[in-house]
């Protein structure tokens, strides 16, 4: 990894540095962890004391948190220009070199130029594999899938046949995209699979946790849009939509034909039943539970099983917890009344 300069930092950034301009920085830490050659931020003066006794000699950091004795890069919104400076100054590591002896790639498939394949990844018929993309060891890609420019597959990583990735999809470790849903038809004590015939689709920018699973539609599509970012261990049924810049946490599940609209954030262990809809904008707190059918409006907080506006759930969590105070009460008020 080459050094770079506080200078070329700011540079990039198009933040003003006050400073030592030749300032060489290696990488990025927290302040307690970094050494001289790090670069860390400061967002907020609860951190002030930790910037300053850090051994860090540049510090990205906004207007009104400026420090005394160390090199600065004045960025409005420090926490994004730190993240925007990490991946410039430590490049991700490449997933795999050159195309491994050990892979099986159908005479069919396509590779685009500068695509790299690992150890024993198997790549079937008729799969289309866009410029730069790097596939990791012991990947599937399923007949007739498609990637598109830049997509980085962490080791094991599944595709079903059919699957479509934008470009720049980040997929981690164990993922398995386009499996069949869960969908059954009972009579007479047999359950009959129903058709499983459908789609996966995923836009551009997205990134899918570690041994995350998404169905494909049934008889339809299901659909990530740009920009979705989901936690390891999330489960999305055949037919779900997710839209634009969403952000799902660890170990959700979303059941069949739910609609996940823009921007919207959904805490950890959140269950969404079937044919739910989440509009543009809210959040759904961590163990929320919304029941089938159910709509969250947009811009709304909602919290609980079943998940009610946020300011509700805190009133009746509140009462609920005077509950063993309020029985002891009753006990109390019955006793006198037999007296009585």
């Amino acid at each position: 990894m080459a050094n770079r300069t506080a200078g070329d930092l700011a540079k990039f950034l198009g933040c003003p540095l006050q400073g030592e301009n030749a300032l060489l920085l290696k990488g990025v830490a927290s302040p307690e962890a970094a050494e001289a050659d790090d670069l860390i931020y400061l967002d907020s003066s609860r951190h002030r004391e930790r910037v300053i006794r850090s051994s860090a000699r540049c510090v990205i950091t906004s207007p009104d948190l400026l420090i005394s004795g160390k090199t600065m890069i004045v960025a409005a919104k420090p926490k994004l220009a730190f993240a925007r400076a990490a991946a410039w100054l430590v490049p991700l590591s490449p997933i795999a070199y050159g195309v491994h002896a050990t892979a099986v790639i159908a005479e069919s498939a396509s590779l685009g130029r500068g695509s790299v394949v690992g150890p024993f990844a198997v790549i079937e018929e008729e799969v289309e594999i866009g410029e730069e993309t790097q596939i990791g060891a012991f990947c599937f890609l399923g007949r007739g899938s498609r990637l598109g420019r830049g997509c980085r597959l962490y080791p094991r990583v599944t595709l079903y046949a059919g699957v479509k990735l934008g470009g720049q999809v980040i997929v981690h470790s164990g993922a398995v995209l386009g499996c069949d849903g869960f969908g059954y038809v009972t009579d007479q004590g047999k359950h009959w699979k129903f058709p499983q015939a459908g789609a996966l689709e995923i836009a551009d920018d997205v990134e899918i946790g570690a041994n995350t699973t998404i169905a494909r539609g049934s008889l339809g599509i299901t659909r990530l849009e740009s920009q979705v970012k989901l936690d390891n261990l999330v489960h999305l049924a055949h037919n779900v939509q997710v839209g634009e810049r969403t952000l799902v946490a660890a170990q959700t599940g979303v059941a069949g034909s739910s609609i996940i609209e823009a921007d919207v954030v959904i805490g950890g262990q959140v269950g969404i039943a079937d044919h739910c809809r989440l509009e543009a904008g809210c959040i759904a707190g961590a163990q929320a539970g919304i029941p089938s059918g159910k709509v969250i409006r947009g811009g709304q907080t909602v919290w609980g099983t079943p998940a009610r506006p946020i300011e509700r759930f805190k009133e009746q969590y509140g009462w609920f917890a005077r509950l063993p105070e309020l029985a002891e009460r009753v006990s109390k008020l019955e006793e006198q009344t037999r007296k009585r």
